[in-house]
């Protein structure tokens, strides 16, 4: 009744006990608000990290996650090996040479990665399944609530991507501070499929290190330097979308920094060492 014919009813009567079940509903109604209306509640603030390894692995099992619903170019799911830095994995939305079009993928990374779910929880690929949530984010920050289709798990050759932050980030801090590499810095790291459809989103001076940027790199599947997403402020963020075969040490992505400690996917306040 909520989202009936994509407008929802004009009031719900909840009859209920159980107070669990009333913050549930509050919590639903005022995520979906947010999320509509652009609040900045529902803006992710992005760290850039560059790149400083990318090394080929062997056989995984990766997990492809396909949803109910279509996505832009620009937006895909949060992932990564650790839940303090998450990389922006773009769809499969641009087609190639080899493959059309498939904008309902993301083909995430091996099962043992996490990725953002609703109201800041993580889960594991592997226990992604048909009708769990997940948030779909874009370059500019603005995220929103999809259902989990189904989830394709199968053995594929991987690529570990080792990222570089500077040690004392916090928030949405710009790419020109790991450039000049100030400071100490924190690593982190993710692993992908080893294919030219998945990408990473970066900002769009983030194919840097190339002479020129190669055909199908960026987020439309254009050869464009950049694409431009407005984000709910209005202001356009120019970003671009590099494969991961193209990848190399000094490339820009964008990624969400957040408390690496969790305890079923809810963050805790704990010492917690990952390596």
């Amino acid at each position: 009744m909520l989202e009936a014919l994509e407008a929802g009813t004009g009031g719900v009567l909840l009859r209920s006990n159980d107070p669990v079940q009333v913050r549930n509903l509050l919590t639903y109604v005022s995520r979906r608000a947010a999320e509509e209306s652009g609040h900045p509640d529902a803006m992710l603030h992005y760290s850039v990290a560059k790149v400083v390894g990318v090394r080929q692995l062997g056989l995984g099992d990766r997990a492809c996650v396909d949803l109910a619903g279509l996505m832009q170019p620009g937006e895909g799911l949060l992932v990564g090996s650790f839940a303090r830095c998450l990389a922006l994995v773009h769809s499969e939305c641009g087609e190639s040479q080899y493959i059309a079009s498939r904008p309902f993928r993301v083909n995430a990374g091996p099962v043992h990665a996490y990725v953002l779910c609703p109201d800041g929880r993580t889960r594991y690929l592997s226990e992604l399944a048909s009708g769990m949530e997940v948030v779909v984010a874009d370059p500019a920050g603005r995220c929103r609530t999809a259902v989990v289709g189904r989830v394709k798990i199968e053995r594929r050759p991987l690529v570990l991507v080792e990222l570089a932050t500077p040690a004392e980030l916090e928030g949405k801090v710009d790419g020109a501070l790991m450039e000049q590499g100030a400071g100490e810095v924190a690593r982190h790291s993710l692993m992908l499929q080893n294919a030219e459809t998945v990408k990473l989103v970066g900002p769009a001076r983030g194919h840097a290190s190339r002479a020129a940027p190669k055909p199908l790199e960026e987020g439309a599947g254009k050869v464009d330097a950049a694409v431009s997403c407005s984000g709910a402020s209005g202001v356009d963020v120019a970003w671009c979308a590099i494969s991961v075969s193209e990848l190399q040490p000094g490339d820009l992505v964008n990624v969400l920094l957040q408390p690496p400690a969790r305890h079923t996917g809810i963050a805790v306040e704990e010492f917690i060492l990952e390596k």
